[in-house]
């Protein structure tokens, strides 16, 4: 078993946890991590970037003059790439940029992530995020308290539209239920704040 100091939303230590050591003490495997991140990143790209073939942009198909006896080069339609207003020869086409990842390896990623930022002691448990009432401030204090650096991930047991709604003009942070947290948030994070109720979600979800 790992332990992981808790803490309450004024910033002291109220005691200590104990974590699986499958999900936060195990040894990182960067190649896993890698691909997992990868995959993350090229699921976020729109994959919408399109240039226009010489099937597809407009112009008579006709061919300009004659094949012979003009003098100049021979020529068919005018929608060739090396003329103004021509198609793209070799250019971006819509696609999904999606890559296949196996859940087992999601899951192996995830603890890596974990692990190698509970090494680092970058991971902070906090006994609650209940805020007295719902402004950007009273989070923000809560932060503050936590000594959090930006960027900061906060993991909730479940999405809460209050505490979203207060953190969304925070400057990088990023709040995600623990359904939803993945490798690639938990590595750009320089602090990782977990809500004490969220651990055992997070342990049933990757055991």
């Amino acid at each position: 078993m790992v332990r992981l100091p808790v803490y309450n939303m004024e910033g002291a230590q109220t005691g200590d946890l104990e974590v699986s050591a499958d999900i936060f003490g195990a040894s990182p495997r960067p190649g896993v991590l890698h691909q997992a991140v990868l995959a993350v990143l090229a699921a976020r790209r729109q994959g919408t970037a399109h240039a226009k073939t010489r099937g597809e942009v407009s112009g008579s198909s006709r061919k300009l003059w004659r094949q012979k006896g003009t003098g100049r080069a021979r020529v068919g339609d005018r929608r060739p790439p090396h003329w103004v207003g021509g198609g793209v020869a070799i250019g971006p086409r819509a696609r999904s940029h999606r890559q296949r990842v196996s859940r087992r390896m999601k899951v192996e990623a995830l603890r890596s992530a974990l692990s190698a930022r509970a090494s680092a002691g970058d991971v902070t448990v906090v006994e609650q995020v209940e805020l007295a009432e719902p402004k950007t401030r009273a989070l923000n204090e809560v932060l503050i308290a936590l000594r959090a650096e930006a960027p900061t991930l906060l993991v909730l047991p479940e999405a809460n539209k209050i505490v979203w709604r207060c953190g969304r003009n925070i400057p990088r942070l990023n709040i995600q239920p623990a359904a939803d947290l993945n490798c690639y948030d938990v590595m750009v994070a320089r602090k990782v704040i977990i809500a004490k109720d969220a651990i055992p979600r997070l342990e049933e979800r990757l055991s």
